[in-house]
């Protein structure tokens, strides 16, 4: 689509060059752009904006999302100057900052798996909820309890708002702190189910879900898998988890969430832990 909607602006070498995708955030649109079109950044971004008809912002990022807080630098290319839109999915309503917050409309499919998931009654801890998408679907959909716990306090706030937004039959309460801690100090054996929706770091964080997670409970574990064949990806995830866990596992389901660079995949396995 980002290819057609600029057909008139970027000769065919440039078209190429150029990334195809690009997210759309409510009324917000971040593009990512190679180094060699960044010159025609601009007209990009204003191009953008005058052809898809509901943005109001256009934004390039230029950094990754990084750090403990999970943010990322957006620059402004065309429109207004706001990175806070609201953002619906699957009958939730969200209120949304892509810079300060960590979201992604391409994890849309496995909140809903997650939510589906998850049993009547059960207690779930989120390790890393950001502004709590995961755990609103799964507590507007099941009677739960849903502890939501996140480092950044914009993306907690946000996920406090989020809660009052939405009609729940589950509960959430939403604790700001880094999650190993919060564990250590309240929540041993709290859980049924617990979501380690932080892929680049699970491994540092394992010992803390098995913790918090009671016998026979399960772990969402996801991870970033390099892969020559995507065929291959689930495998190795379930691999490594084995390889990596310091108690007893039983692999219940495992698959591929998405891609995230030539022949690396983020994924996730689901296991039932025996301690």
């Amino acid at each position: 689509m980002l290819k057609k909607t600029l057909e008139n602006v970027l000769t065919p070498k440039e078209s190429d060059e150029l990334i195809s995708a690009f997210d759309q955030i409510g009324d917000i649109i971040i593009v990512r752009i190679p180094d060699s079109l960044l010159s025609k950044k601009k007209i990009i971004g204003e191009t953008l904006l005058k052809e898809v008809k509901i943005a109001r912002s256009v934004f390039y990022q230029a950094s990754a999302v990084e750090g403990d807080f999970r943010t990322r630098n957006l620059e402004i290319l065309a429109g207004k100057d706001d990175t806070k839109t609201e953002y619906k999915e699957f009958g939730c309503k969200f209120v949304v900052d892509v810079e300060n917050a960590f979201f992604s409309p391409r994890l849309s499919t496995e909140r809903e798996r997650i939510a589906n998931l998850i049993q009547e009654g059960e207690i779930m801890t989120n390790m890393f909820a950001g502004i709590g998408m995961f755990s609103i679907m799964a507590a507007k959909k099941k009677k739960c309890i849903v502890y939501s716990l996140d480092i950044n306090p914009t993306a907690s706030k946000l996920c406090e708002k989020n809660i009052e937004l939405n009609k729940l039959r589950g509960k959430i309460i939403s604790i700001n702190g880094d999650a190993s801690e919060i564990i250590k100090g309240n929540f041993i054996e709290k859980s049924d189910r617990t979501l380690m929706l932080l892929p680049e770091r699970s491994d540092e964080f394992l010992e803390d879900a098995i913790s918090t997670t009671k016998n026979n409970g399960i772990i969402h574990y996801y991870s970033h898998i390099h892969a020559d064949k995507k065929s291959d990806a689930a495998k190795l995830s379930e691999e490594h988890f084995l390889g990596v866990s310091p108690v007893q596992s039983e692999i219940l389901d495992s698959k591929i969430v998405r891609a995230v660079g030539p022949r690396y995949y983020q994924t996730v396995v689901d296991v039932k832990i025996s301690k």
